[in-house]
């Protein structure tokens, strides 16, 4: 499978998850998959896989945003950073789901925090403290 093809799955993957979290976050399944972070996993072995290339980029690097720059120049690279974020933001709606629940706060509440951590990881993360601070 080529880089594009390796994007659409893994993409579709996170979206499915991210699905049972807003619609169906009571669920067995997905309570199981909270528990046991299987698509965070497999995202995990995707992004090992495809981090490799690091090492043979020359001119890559983090010490600088031009390193940085060069690094996602390279196909194989910018998807395991695009993987980077599906793995991690996943696991932070996982956490934001248990906080709720064990927190009792509406998940009519949580969606928009859900949503955004999807989109855009710190935002819904933001939200959700924020929320979680004006419920106690």
């Amino acid at each position: 499978m080529d880089t594009s093809q390796i994007f659409s799955l893994v993409s579709s993957l996170a979206a499915v998850q991210w699905l049972l979290l807003v619609i169906l976050p009571k669920w067995r399944v997905t309570l199981w998959l909270i528990s046991y972070p299987l698509v965070p996993i497999v995202l995990s072995v995707i992004y090992c896989i495809y981090i490799t290339g690091f090492f043979s980029i020359s001119g890559g690097g983090y010490e600088s945003l031009q390193q940085v720059r060069t690094l996602f120049a390279n196909d194989s690279l910018l998807l395991a950073g695009w993987v980077h974020y599906l793995a991690f933001d996943l696991l932070i709606g996982f956490a934001i789901i248990r906080s709720s629940q064990e927190r009792t706060i509406s998940h009519w509440l949580v969606i928009p925090c859900l949503v955004l951590t999807f989109m855009f990881g710190p935002v819904g993360f933001l939200l959700y403290q924020i929320i979680k601070k004006i419920r106690q």
